[in-house]
């Protein structure tokens, strides 16, 4: 699992992550909400060591990875596959380009077999016959695809969704929703997601944690979060305007 353990973080001054602790239940979906602003990509990058925390501690596996060297911590990172808000796909490679760099960087396969393992992730969301398009000839829901095959090709153990429906129709985000529950209920990796689309994302995960002011406000199931009686996460969650905004 990853776990969080009193970390801080602050930008020319600004606190951001406020001695901030949060556990990522093995194998489950977490969904990490709240407010435009709060952090919530930074608190996933504390996640994989693309930002350390001034202080605290962030344990994956039980490693606590804040002081580790980028040797060791490049290590921890093959466990990861991460789907970016905007796909991070490389505009000058094809799909298969895109989808093989992996496998071409980090391990000694064949050809053949690069080729069947892409075909095969492509296969894994619902993509045939894009092999030789490249990204601007996609539409915003197949290049989420496409970074998804990528992602989830070395088998990793986490899956770290940073705004994976952010520019789709209602229509696609919710078949993105789909793609990834299902895609999660097949490989069984622990998966965070950050995310704006509420209520939505309440069908798809197990937990739910929303950040707020640095800390997390919130933590439970969705039932449970529906349920709460906080004025912050009533507001958010609901979209109420009445009285004073709390998110100001």
């Amino acid at each position: 699992m990853i776990t969080l353990q009193q970390v801080r973080k602050s930008f020319d001054g600004q606190v951001v992550l406020d001695d901030l602790d949060l556990e990522i239940p093995s194998g489950r979906i977490t969904a990490i909400i709240g407010p435009s602003g709060e952090g919530k990509s930074v608190l996933l990058k504390h996640m994989i060591g693309l930002l350390k925390p001034d202080s605290g501690r962030v344990m994956v596996d039980g490693d606590d990875i804040v002081p580790m060297g980028r040797v060791e911590l490049n290590r921890v990172r093959e466990k990861f596959g991460v789907l970016f808000q905007n796909a991070a796909l490389f505009d000058s490679m094809t799909v298969f380009e895109n989808v093989a760099f992996p496998l071409r960087e980090k391990t000694r396969l064949s050809r053949e077999e690069i080729r069947n393992r892409v075909h095969d992730a492509l296969e894994q969301v619902g993509l045939r016959g894009v092999d030789g398009k490249y990204p601007d000839q996609l539409s915003g829901g197949m290049r989420k695809r496409v970074g998804l095959a990528r992602a989830l090709l070395l088998d990793p153990s986490f899956v770290l969704f940073d705004e994976p429906t952010t520019g789709l129709d209602p229509i696609i985000c919710n078949a993105m929703h789909k793609l990834i529950q299902d895609t999660h209920d097949r490989f069984g990796f622990t998966a965070v997601i950050v995310t704006h689309e509420v209520p939505a994302i309440f069908e798809i995960c197990d937990y739910v944690a929303m950040l707020y002011h640095g800390k997390i406000l919130f933590r439970g199931t969705p039932e449970e979060i529906r349920a709460s009686g906080e004025p912050a996460v009533r507001q958010f969650i609901t979209g109420e305007l009445k009285g004073p905004l709390k998110f100001l």
